[in-house]
């Protein structure tokens, strides 16, 4: 139950967050406003730090294959892609979109075992459920 509570704490975060940030794109510009939640979200990341743990800094030097460090740098782009499709299509069918999207590719990345994830089989009830999403998002556009 603590997974599905913090899933859906996490979807109305981002949601909020979406349309925060791309009020501070109209005050600066989509670099200046994604910089900014980088930049915020890393000091309090580091406050949290001070408060919950202490954990080595350099231990995430550790992770194998170095390629997934690349969380950050992803992070960056997806800021920018948020605010760019809340700014065009308006903060529900973004997230909308936002959502079926990554239903879509960690499904893909189940099926196929990808980044070093289980391999799951596939399920036509998963596939169906992705269709009807599509189905729901070309509803509510009308």
């Amino acid at each position: 139950m603590f997974g599905v509570l913090i899933a859906l704490l996490s979807g109305a975060l981002m949601s909020i967050q979406g349309v925060f940030n791309t009020e501070v794109t109209k005050a600066s510009s989509v670099w200046v406003a994604a910089g900014f939640v980088q930049l915020t979200a890393f000091l309090t990341c580091a406050a949290a730090w001070l408060f919950t743990g202490r954990e080595p800094v350099l231990a995430f030097w550790q992770v194998e294959p170095k390629y997934m460090l690349l969380g950050g740098v992803m992070g960056a782009f997806i800021t920018y892609t948020v605010i760019e499709a809340m700014g065009s299509l308006g903060p529900a069918r973004a997230a909308m979109l936002i959502v079926v999207a990554q239903v879509a590719v960690a499904y893909v990345i189940e099926l196929f075992g990808l980044f070093g994830t289980e391999k799951a089989a596939f399920e036509w009830h998963k596939l169906l459920g992705m269709i009807i999403s599509v189905a729901g998002i070309i509803i509510f556009k009308w």
